[in-house]
């Protein structure tokens, strides 16, 4: 093993005084450009580009990270690829991680808690500088065996307050709050509300926010118009067909989730109830799909850009950072309300 790392050391050295021979430069200009360090002479860094790009040169990034002890890879955990939160989640911290010359080392742990662990070992294994754990749950079962690694994490909502832990904490009370009281406006008084799985903190959280906001316009929550869902669009199928079933259909339904809402909306085509006219619908998450089914649904938006924006800032804020703070990092993003056209005033008493 150690001739291995000597030899990846050779080479590595080679190479770079080959570019500085051809660029006539020194190795250290080559070494502090190839590292795109800032304060490199820009002329002198087009010169080495150039030959690097003539000789087909591709540092090895192996071989940097033995040497620097840095690997400049970031680890990104989601729950499923397939779902369209998360695409858009995946592509912002992508292209931020690019800008600052980092890769990313993406897995999904499609909410099993066992490829959970496998992931964040393999990651652990490749040396990643910072793990985001982006899944909305299922992030409690690691906390205790990640915070001692020493290495930064960032979570949603759970993350502790201890050192190289950030948490950002979504504020999902606002944007709920929003909803609830945009549908009051438009007469609605019986309002379904369809929850994620209640063993997530995250939809617990959009169900209390909803309960806690009916309460401050005067509305007590029905716990029969309160029905438990999957974050699925099929969930919010089943939801609506146990409510019609049941003869309690609301005239509006709020999802915890915005693929939920699309199936309420699919399911209400089966039943023939016209949305919105009939029955007003409100999603949550604003993926970019809600805004292109008929009708385009009312949403609140969790931007997903922004969510991917912070996980980074946190990373490379405790990369960075001299000495960890002692108890962690809290950072918040906000929801707010998306009309479109999927709520309308609610039906005239006595029509079905």
């Amino acid at each position: 093993m150690a001739g291995n790392v000597y030899s990846k050391r050779v080479h590595l050295a080679m190479d770079i005084r080959e570019i500085a021979k051809r660029a006539k430069v020194s190795t250290a200009t080559v070494s502090r450009t190839i590292n795109r360090v800032p304060t490199v002479d820009r002329q002198l860094a087009k010169r080495v580009w150039k030959v690097v790009e003539e000789l087909g040169y591709y540092p090895n990034t192996q071989a940097r990270a033995l040497v620097s002890g840095k690997t400049r890879i970031f680890g990104l955990i989601v729950s499923e690829i397939t779902n369209p939160f998360f695409p858009e989640i995946v592509q912002s911290f992508e292209d931020i991680a690019v800008q600052h010359n980092y890769e990313i080392l993406l897995t999904s742990t499609v909410h099993d808690t066992k490829r959970m662990e496998i992931s964040v070992r393999r990651m652990l294994e490749r040396r990643v500088e910072g793990v985001a754990i982006l899944t909305f749950g299922m992030e409690e079962a690691l906390l205790e065996g990640l915070r001692f690694r020493k290495v930064p994490l960032v979570f949603v909502d759970v993350g502790p307050r201890v050192s190289r832990v950030s948490n950002i904490r979504i504020n999902y009370r606002t944007g709920i709050r929003q909803a609830v009281q945009h549908l009051a406006a438009l007469r609605h008084e019986r309002i379904a509300f369809i929850t994620g799985p209640l063993k997530l903190k995250s939809a617990k959280a959009r169900k209390e926010a909803f309960e806690a906001s009916l309460r401050e316009i005067g509305i007590d929550p029905e716990p029969q118009l309160i029905i438990e869902g999957d974050h699925t669009m099929e969930g919010g199928m089943n939801a609506l067909a146990h409510l019609a079933k049941h003869k309690i259909l609301p005239t509006a339904i709020m999802c915890s989730n915005d693929l939920t809402a699309i199936g309420v909306i699919r399911e209400a085509y089966e039943y023939g109830i016209p949305v919105p006219q009939s029955l007003s619908v409100v999603g949550f998450d604003d993926v970019r799909l809600a805004q292109f089914i008929t009708p385009p649904l009312t949403t609140i938006r969790m931007s997903q850009s922004e969510l991917a924006r912070l996980a980074f800032k946190a990373l490379i804020t405790e990369v960075e950072r001299e000495s960890p703070s002692e108890h962690g990092t809290e950072y918040l993003l906000d929801t707010d309300l998306v009309l479109r056209k999927s709520t309308a005033l609610a039906r005239s008493a006595g029509k079905s």
